[in-house]
């Protein structure tokens, strides 16, 4: 795919209300930042499981490249216009099939899985937003050369505050996320359980969670549903990062985290590896491990020194690899061919 002249870059993307929203938005306001001539052109959800209740939108006369998800059905997808197509999941994993109820494993199945086809034949260039998502893409969908380009985090927003974590408080821990089983939220209240009243943890949950509260104990504490000023609030205020999620595309809220100055815990698997690097960073644990989980938390209370320096690493690494003006580099140079 070679595009001569400057690119101005088209989002035909469907509002789904997922971290795949915020993706294209912060892409696309990041292109503008830059000069580049970007515009999204939001779908409502129903142009996922019934694409032809909904109007086939035009290309912009200036668009020189369309960028979609894969979950895009392909009946949007434009005719005459190069495609990059980015995967942001990897929801197929057979791992994954224990998390779903058979409705939703059918639809990803029969559904989605058929559509992503479609989307990966007709892309002139392909993106996973991790090496888990390229393997595993490459193994359930199709297998078509891919570049691993990592999701962004905007560090001039998602940086330290001023916290420490003061002798003889609790140890403050953060979990952020949607309240579901695939992120490892069942686990959640075994792990304060086991850690007891020198922790607390804080945890976006709200009505989800609602269910769930009778048998939490009294170290965990409801954010509610907060907007990204209160996510960035909440982990500068926090001492480390509790994320159990069985698994990950990418793993942005982890990143996120890191450029905050949190050491995080985390299950040992998907993406994860390619975030969190283990003793350095954060602190890896095998799934579903309610005493590993517990045991990482008690390592970074108890050695100042070792959750000072795993602070200092994760800044380091959310700013050295995971940077948004990093991203939109790398996607510049996907849209020109290079």
């Amino acid at each position: 795919m070679r595009v001569s002249r400057e690119p101005g870059v088209w989002f035909p993307a469907i509002r789904t209300g997922t971290g795949t929203d915020v993706f294209t938005q912060r892409l696309a306001d990041s292109l503008r930042r830059r000069g580049i001539r970007a515009e999204i052109t939001w779908l409502p959800l129903r142009a996922e499981y019934m694409p032809w209740s909904a109007r086939v939108p035009v290309p912009p006369e200036w668009a020189t490249v369309a960028h979609v998800a894969t979950w895009l059905h392909s009946r949007f997808l434009p005719r005459n216009l190069p495609v990059v197509a980015t995967i942001h999941h990897s929801i197929h994993e057979p791992a994954l099939h224990s998390c779903k109820d058979p409705a939703r494993a059918a639809y990803h199945r029969w559904w989605i899985a058929p559509n992503e086809r479609r989307v990966l034949r007709r892309a002139n260039r392909v993106v996973a937003v991790s090496r888990f998502v390229a393997d595993a893409s490459r193994r359930a969908l199709l297998d078509v050369p891919m570049e691993v380009i990592y999701n962004g985090v905007d560090t001039g927003r998602f940086k330290p505050g001023d916290r420490r974590h003061p002798p003889g408080e609790p140890f403050r821990l953060l979990y952020v996320g949607a309240w579901r089983k695939l992120k490892g939220v069942h686990l959640l209240a075994p792990i304060m359980r086991e850690l007891g009243a020198g922790f607390e943890l804080r945890y976006t949950g709200g009505g989800a969670a609602e269910g769930d509260k009778p048998g939490m104990p009294a170290n965990m504490h409801d954010l509610g549903r907060i907007d990204e000023h209160g996510v960035i609030a909440a982990m500068q205020d926090s001492d480390a990062f509790l994320f159990p999620s069985h698994s990950e595309g990418f793993g942005l809220v982890a990143a996120e985290a890191m450029a905050c100055g949190l050491p995080v815990i985390a299950t040992r698997g998907s993406s994860l590896v390619e975030v969190i690097e283990n003793g350095v960073t954060g602190v890896l644990c095998p799934q579903d491990d309610v005493v590993a989980f517990a045991a990482g938390a008690r390592s970074l209370r108890d050695s100042t020194g070792l959750a000072e320096s795993m602070r200092r690493a994760a800044l380091a690494a959310a700013r050295s690899r995971f940077s948004i003006e990093q991203m939109v580099s790398r996607y510049l140079a996907a849209y020109t061919g290079n």
